[in-house]
């Protein structure tokens, strides 16, 4: 009886520990998956995913499409040097924060949260595939569940990956069809894309749908005519963005620098993050001839131009205070002789008395145009520093611009001029430009640019993706795509770049070539090798995994050299 007693005991003793592991084992600061609200979430989601597209499109991409270039830390920004590894963990966390939005929405019965996620879905897996090429997809996020399979997920094709973010579009474009009344939940208070409005998540939803279209139309024609025209056939069934006004933005808060402007000053007392970037000479170069005002939204003018004058006397190098058309100025007078003595001709500097941009991937960027300081992160008084407003935190212009008017009209002009059934070209070309300068604020500014000769509508894809490529500014990672598919504009590698041509997509990360081989084998063997690809690539890498070996989007097309 007494062995009885003592086996109860036991039993007893157990359970009580164990439940009181179980109790220790629960935060009771954290949420529980299943009973949190997905909106909690869904913050985080869209927060987020605006950060990491301003961090490529205003960063790397922007150095790749040479609207910046860096004097100082240059080897990522200006020569695409990455190492042979890219690192896309912070997409898939995104991901992964987005699925718990959408399964705890299907549990919950709530179909806008639904919508919503599945454009964010489409969003963020359609910038991996443009960004790698083949990718985890139908196996990805599933690490949570048993089975070698979801640790270690086998590599979609770059094309199923494209048919699937389209098939979830569709589906979110009928998710998000009610009235906003007619949903059983909202995210009024998290949505810092549209403020709860899912008429305006629908709109993007088929922009979104516009763009990978067009992405396919090298690829796969058919269906990318099919698929745009029966979104222009059918504004009710299909509704897109149009104007300013329904772009998909997000602000920063500026509270923190985790969710400021990324050169912002506030939270940088060396100014460093503002002070790296500087216009770069492509971009420069390409507004002034077009005379284009958004440079002066976008750029300084110059603190001290260069003026070179044959009648000085030998030795003059001096600053002084002028006027250029009436404003007050200072320049810095040389005579030929002190360019000559470091070296220098006239044709070596840019006496632009107003924007000066640094030449793609040179060696001594700090010192171009006669800079007076080596250090990294120069002060040099000679080239155009970025608008002052990105020194800020926050502001009205400092945005995320993950889908825009100005896109989705450059989009429907390019399909025209296909002769596909969207709309007369011209039309929506410069409907493009006219909502890209409502956009940066000077809409009173678009008629006398317009009626420029070189900038009027030519009928030319050159001239449509390359005023694509001005007005992605802060965005350029979707120029990249563009530039990978058309060859515009037809921007020229510098000279101490990594290959004497732009890549066209980025390295699989080395810890998935380490973690999961045989998959990884697989999918670069779907890389198309090209003259390129063993430039900037290291030995682990071979030549299929470079930034110059071409993904199935870019096979066959000739494109974009």
């Amino acid at each position: 009886m007494k062995s009885i007693y003592k086996l109860i005991a036991l039993v007893c003793l157990f359970s009580s520990c164990q439940k009181h592991l179980e109790d220790l084992n629960k935060n009771p600061n954290g949420a529980d998956p299943s009973s949190t609200n997905p909106n909690l979430v869904l913050s985080t989601v869209l927060t987020t995913t605006g950060q990491q597209f301003v961090s490529l499109g205003f960063g790397d991409a922007a150095g790749i499409m040479q609207h910046t270039q860096a004097d100082g830390w240059t080897g990522n920004h200006n020569e695409y040097d990455w190492s042979g590894s890219n690192d896309w963990t912070p997409y898939y966390d995104i991901l992964r924060n987005n699925k718990y939005v959408y399964d705890r929405s299907v549990a919950l019965g709530w179909e806008l949260q639904q919508g919503v996620s599945l454009v964010m879905k489409s969003m963020v897996f359609g910038l991996i595939t443009d960004l790698y090429g083949d990718i985890p997809y139908s196996q990805a996020l599933k690490g949570d569940q048993s089975g070698s399979a979801n640790l270690f997920p086998a590599y979609d094709k770059q094309q199923d990956v494209y048919t699937g973010i389209l098939a979830d579009l569709g589906t979110a474009n009928t998710l998000l069809s009610k009235a906003k009344t007619a949903y059983n939940s909202t995210i009024d208070g998290v949505d810092v894309y549209y403020g709860g409005n899912p008429a305006k998540w629908r709109k993007l939803a088929n922009s979104l749908a516009l763009r990978y279209y067009m992405r396919l139309s090298d690829k796969l024609p058919d269906i990318a005519k099919a698929g745009i025209e029966k979104i222009v056939a059918d504004p009710a069934t299909y509704p897109i963005i149009t104007s300013a006004a329904d772009d998909a933005l997000m602000g920063f808060a500026g509270a923190s620098n985790a969710d400021s402007w990324p050169s912002n000053v506030n939270y940088h007392a060396d100014s460093v993050n503002y002070r790296v970037l500087k216009m770069c000479s492509s971009f420069v170069k390409t507004l002034v001839s077009l005379n284009d005002p958004r440079i002066g939204v976008w750029a300084n003018k110059v603190q001290i131009f260069l003026h070179v004058v044959d009648t000085l006397p030998p030795g003059t190098d001096r600053i002084a205070d002028t006027t250029v058309n009436g404003e007050p100025r200072k320049v810095r007078y040389l005579s030929p002789d002190v360019l000559a003595a470091k070296g220098l001709t006239e044709a070596d500097i840019d006496q632009d008395p107003n924007y000066v941009g640094i030449p793609p991937a040179i060696v001594g960027g700090p010192v171009y145009n006669i800079g007076p300081d080596a250090s990294q992160a120069a002060h040099n008084p000679h080239v155009s520093w970025l608008n002052s407003i990105y020194m800020n935190a926050s502001g009205p212009l400092l945005k995320a611009r993950l889908m825009t008017a100005t896109e989705v009209h450059f989009i429907l002009a390019e399909a025209a001029l296909k002769g596909w059934a969207a709309g007369d070209a011209a039309t929506h070309y410069n409907a493009a430009i006219q909502a890209s300068f409502v956009a940066w604020g000077i809409s009173g500014q678009y008629a006398a640019y317009i009626a420029q000769p070189a900038v009027a509508y030519a009928g030319t894809v050159e001239q449509l993706i390359t005023q694509k490529w001005i007005a992605s500014w802060t965005a350029a990672t979707e120029s990249w795509f563009d530039f990978r598919r058309t060859g515009y504009p037809a921007l020229v590698s510098g000279p101490n770049a990594k290959a004497p041509v732009l890549p066209i997509r980025l390295y699989y990360m080395l810890d998935e070539r380490n973690l999961n081989p045989a998959n990884i084998k697989i999918a670069e063997a779907n890389l198309q090798t090209t003259t390129y690809s063993g430039y900037g690539a290291d030995a682990t890498n071979g030549f299929s995994n470079s930034a110059w070996s071409r993904p199935w989007i870019s096979q066959g097309t000739g494109k974009p050299w």
